[in-house]
């Protein structure tokens, strides 16, 4: 007997296995991705490297469209947000309402994150569909650490939203007086 043809240790022995998945086995795949996301908005960059390792892509998103690294930045986990770059999770990834890591991280406020993001190649403007820019985000939030640290990687301050606003627009409606001033706008909510 030819020992090619009854060797079958690497062929699947399972001839029983449904092709398509049942209602339970997709409930516990949701359940599981849930974990997932819950690992990146809790920081868990270790378990996340292990999973990638084994082939998860850094790109997975949610049901809202929201990255893992999305979730890691918007959450402030610098340590996590680094290890999903390394592992190649795109920096521009938007979620399903069209923005970027570096938008949420402007919103937030996190100056460590918007570094790492930019040093892995993130679009300094971030803008949403509505033409809002992370500089505008961080300048409407008085955020003058974060507006110093994306002109100085090439935002423009001049960009302006749908609604034709500039980032000192911006800050001066929203009372941002640092930003505004920063930006060559005095406030003028009160």
């Amino acid at each position: 007997m030819d020992k090619a043809k009854t060797d079958t240790r690497d062929k699947p022995q399972d001839t029983d296995r449904p092709d398509t998945l049942t209602a339970e086995d997709e409930a516990r795949i949701v359940a599981a991705l849930g974990q997932v996301f819950e690992l990146a908005r809790n920081g868990d960059g270790a378990t996340l490297a292990g999973l990638m390792a084994r082939g998860m892509s850094p790109d997975l998103r949610n049901e809202k469209g929201d990255g893992l690294l999305m979730l890691a930045a918007y959450h402030g986990h610098a340590e996590a947000v680094r290890i999903l770059l390394e592992h190649g999770a795109s920096p521009d990834l938007r979620n399903a309402a069209g923005q970027t890591p570096i938008a949420g991280a402007a919103y937030k406020g996190y100056v460590d994150i918007i570094g790492l993001l930019l040093s892995h190649g993130a679009d300094v403007e971030g803008a949403s569909p509505d033409g809002r820019t992370a500089l505008m985000t961080a300048a409407m939030f008085d955020r003058t650490e974060i507006v110093e640290l994306l002109i100085a990687h090439g935002a423009n301050p001049e960009a302006r939203d749908q609604r034709g606003m500039t980032a000192a627009d911006a800050a001066a409606a929203m009372g941002a007086g640092k930003a505004a001033a920063h930006l060559g706008k005095p406030q003028t909510r009160h």
